[in-house]
């Protein structure tokens, strides 16, 4: 009767243990599965969608073609321009020569040699600062070079830049020019000019200008 006895006990565990190993079994894979939860690095989350950054206010390169110009020459009028001051300056010196020569009683003809002497040099030298002088509006910069006897090349760079004018004499007036004058910071008067250009290309270069100016303040603000 004893074995009988513990049969029923041996069945009744038989008949538990399934349950048992189920919920054992469900409660070592929830364990199992809070253990790789738990094993993961933390503060990782769910993957989010990339972010774009959006870039810094710039022109593109197209847009930047459309601002900026090749190596340009100055308007052939400006010779004229230069020539009338040129002439103006020779005759003045002509006049103090032919005074000295007089003095010491020398031939008038002397001083007539003189001035035909400083009206050549004059012209000559006219027509080398016009083929000297070159202007570039870069991306980045403005260029200039010229120069007869010491040639000169000039880089403002845009972050410089304060303001832009547009300026006509008397005389350009008369000859259908202007010049474009900019400013720069830190100084008192126009750092760099270009003469020898038509009102329509000046009032262009100076749109120009102020465009990429103010661009390049931005990007040196960011």
């Amino acid at each position: 009767m004893t074995d009988g006895g513990d049969v029923p006990g041996r069945l009744n565990d038989a008949t538990e243990t399934p349950n048992e190993r189920a919920g054992t079994g469900a409660g070592e894979t929830a364990g199992q599965s809070r253990g790789v939860e738990d094993q993961s690095p933390p503060g990782l989350a769910e993957p989010r969608p990339a972010t774009v950054q959006t870039p810094r206010s710039t022109l593109d390169e197209e847009t930047l073609k459309e601002y900026t110009t090749e190596r340009r020459s100055l308007d052939s009028t400006v010779q004229i321009q230069w020539a009338l001051r040129t002439t103006i300056t020779a005759i003045i010196l002509g006049v103090i020569v032919s005074a000295v020569l007089a003095v010491f009683d020398v031939d008038p003809v002397f001083g007539t040699i003189a001035l035909g002497l400083f009206l050549f040099l004059g012209i000559v030298w006219v027509m080398l600062r016009y083929r000297m002088w070159v202007y570039q509006i870069r991306d980045d910069s403005v260029y200039l070079e010229r120069g007869v006897v010491t040639n000169v090349r000039t880089i403002v760079p845009y972050v410089r830049i304060q303001h832009v004018d547009t300026s006509r004499g008397p005389l350009e007036r008369a000859l259908g020019l202007s010049t474009l004058v900019v400013y720069t910071a830190g100084s008192r008067g126009a750092d760099v000019s270009i003469p020898g250009l038509k009102p329509g290309e000046a009032r262009d270069l100076q749109q120009r200008l102020k465009k990429l100016a103010i661009e390049a303040e931005g990007d040196d603000a960011l």
